[in-house]
């Protein structure tokens, strides 16, 4: 079987290509490779993933349709794999174009090609961000997401929309991950854990948005690339007993499916610097701040249905996944402390 996992390039892209190449998969990886983090670090994930036989890594972005479609005339894929996207909540208020061209523009040439060369099953990178101003927690996917309070998290909500109608029209399975921040080994320097890690090795002052009353579902990558693996043979099948009354908002009459994967436990911000602290071995040098436009004050996945789906829930500690952080980090980059 061969998957297209657009994103290779990525943090997650990388694991989960490395995780299908072990399991027997041919993979077909596709990035940009722009300069919205270090050019470096993507390549260094590419360059490993080339010397593990049936990997094929093509420079392509997803807002070009003729590319896109190119690889598809070319290769016979079973599925793909969706995780190509402009991230970040915070650079969606500056560049807000950025996302309307990749994840809107992109994703729609995504379910294009999936039109118009059928596959088994797409599945697509959606973000807990979709939840936006919700206050009901845990985060279920049953849930009304109508009210996102950033640009990326209203691209995440169209996908899934998006993704729907084209389920519904073409017959095409997909299935919506909403991903509760992520980290790990080989991650992206723009996240908290990342940025927080590199300033206290270098004693550089962090800045504790919301004064530290901010609670994340931190969500370990292999986890997340277990729950993926474990979907991918699992196309959604159209609900014909689904009625818009009973609520069920994450299933349809369309082979359509969404899920939460998160860790389900909620880590409270300040506790999290303490684990990375004590796992650098060096304390931080915090400044308080206000909260930021976008942010929200907790994340907290409820998993329900994706244990019951496949039988697995992300489960790692936060100080076991930080430490395997911290570990890859002082290696990669040769810090000695």
């Amino acid at each position: 079987m061969t998957v297209l996992v657009t994103g290779a390039a990525g943090f997650i892209g990388y694991h989960l290509s490395a995780y299908l190449l072990k399991n027997s998969y041919n993979v077909i990886g596709i990035d940009n490779l722009n300069n919205y983090y270090d050019i470096s670090l993507k390549e260094a994930r590419i360059n490993r993933l080339k010397d593990v036989s049936g990997f094929l890594f093509r420079k392509v972005d997803i807002i070009d349709k003729e590319k896109v479609d190119s690889l598809f005339d070319e290769f016979g894929i079973d599925y793909v794999i969706h995780l190509a996207a402009q991230a970040g909540v915070r650079y969606s208020i500056k560049n807000p174009y950025a996302y309307i061209n990749s994840n809107i523009i992109g994703f729609m040439n995504i379910l294009e090609v999936c039109r118009n060369h059928p596959v088994k099953h797409l599945i697509y990178a959606s973000s807990s961000s979709v939840y936006g101003g919700n206050k009901l927690t845990p985060f279920s996917t049953d849930h009304n997401v109508d009210h996102p309070v950033s640009l990326y998290a209203a691209t995440k909500k169209s996908n899934e929309l998006m993704a729907h109608t084209y389920s519904h029209l073409y017959g095409i399975p997909t299935t919506g991950l909403r991903f509760f921040t992520v980290y790990g080994p080989w991650g992206r320097p723009d996240m908290a854990y990342f940025t927080f890690t590199e300033s206290i090795v270098n004693d550089i002052p962090i800045k504790v948005f919301n004064h530290g009353n901010m609670e994340r579902d931190f969500t370990y990558i292999d986890d997340i690339v277990e729950g993926i693996y474990k979907l991918l043979p699992l196309a959604p099948q159209p609900n014909f007993d689904w009625n818009e009354q009973d609520g069920r908002v994450s299933t349809s009459f369309a082979p359509y499916r969404i899920y939460n994967i998160g860790n389900n436990k909620p880590v409270k911000l300040e506790r999290f610097i303490s684990i990375l602290e004590e796992k650098i071995g060096k304390k931080a040098n915090r400044i308080y701040m206000d909260m930021q436009p976008g942010d929200v004050l907790k994340t907290y996945a409820d998993v329900s249905d994706l244990e019951e789906a496949i039988g697995f829930r992300p489960n790692t500690s936060i100080e076991e996944g930080l430490g395997k952080f911290v570990d890859w980090y002082k290696d990669y980059y040769n810090v000695k402390i």
